[in-house]
């Protein structure tokens, strides 16, 4: 399995700078670095590309290599959009591996053995890819351009999509390709693969794998990572 770690997001709801989002702390530790030492724990990773904001390559190679990744064979610059970007991760991911999953860096609390459990489903599944999902609970209602309620969306049918995502690699491959040549743009790439004409499994997700976007889902996440801690008691606060 190789995987390829998006981690190019510029972070502007962070205030911006330099860095980009993954770099931002979580208990003290970048989030890019949770992730990746997730990733890392997962018997079948074989190999991974960082895809770094092009204005912190410099510094996330450094945190790459202090860290000491051994999984780790590349540090690359990141493209305008998360499409580009896990493209050029896949041009830098070595030769070997059939598989390919894709990790955003902001979703730093995903489970050690979730690849190696995602693997097992996807070849059981036996199709392109699987993608885990989590049910929505909250109402969801669709509105006109000038925000009047046009009626619920019926949310059993919904789920909300995380990463890792797995796939055959030379699909993957593919559907960037393809997505390229017609100009399309995807936020996912079960969206790609479903284009390029594959079946993608959805399997339950893990709703304490949330992705950082706002100060509130930090805050959110170094509570979670705190319940982890052993020794820990049931958290107070936010949650």
């Amino acid at each position: 399995m190789g995987v390829v770690v998006p981690a190019a997001g510029g972070g502007g709801r962070f205030g911006g700078g330099g860095g980009g989002k993954a770099l931002i702390e979580l208990a003290g530790r970048p989030l890019l670095v949770h992730a990746v030492e997730a990733l890392e724990a997962n018997r079948c990773t074989a190999v991974m590309v960082v895809v770094s904001h092009p204005d912190a390559l410099e510094a996330t190679a450094k945190l790459v290599a202090d860290e000491g990744f051994a999984k780790v064979a590349a540090v690359v610059a990141g493209g305008p959009t998360r499409q580009a970007s896990v493209a050029a991760g896949l041009r830098s991911l070595p030769e070997g591996p059939a598989y390919v999953a894709v990790h955003d860096a902001a979703r730093p609390l995903v489970a050690p053995g979730a690849v190696d459990r995602l693997l097992a489903l996807l070849l059981e599944a036996g199709t392109a890819g699987v993608v885990p999902g989590v049910a929505v609970v909250d109402t969801i209602r669709r509105v006109d351009a000038d925000q009047r309620s046009t009626g619920l969306v019926a949310r059993e049918q919904l789920r909300a999509m995380q990463t890792p995502q797995l796939f055959a690699r030379a699909v993957l491959e593919e559907a960037h390709r393809l997505a390229l040549a017609g100009g399309v743009e995807a936020t996912d790439e079960a969206a790609l693969v479903e284009r390029a004409g594959h079946r993608v499994q959805v399997v339950p997700g893990d709703p304490e794998n949330l992705k950082v976007t706002t100060p509130l889902d930090l805050a959110v996440a170094e509570t979670l990572l705190a319940r982890r801690r052993p020794g820990s008691g049931p958290a107070g606060g936010i949650l």
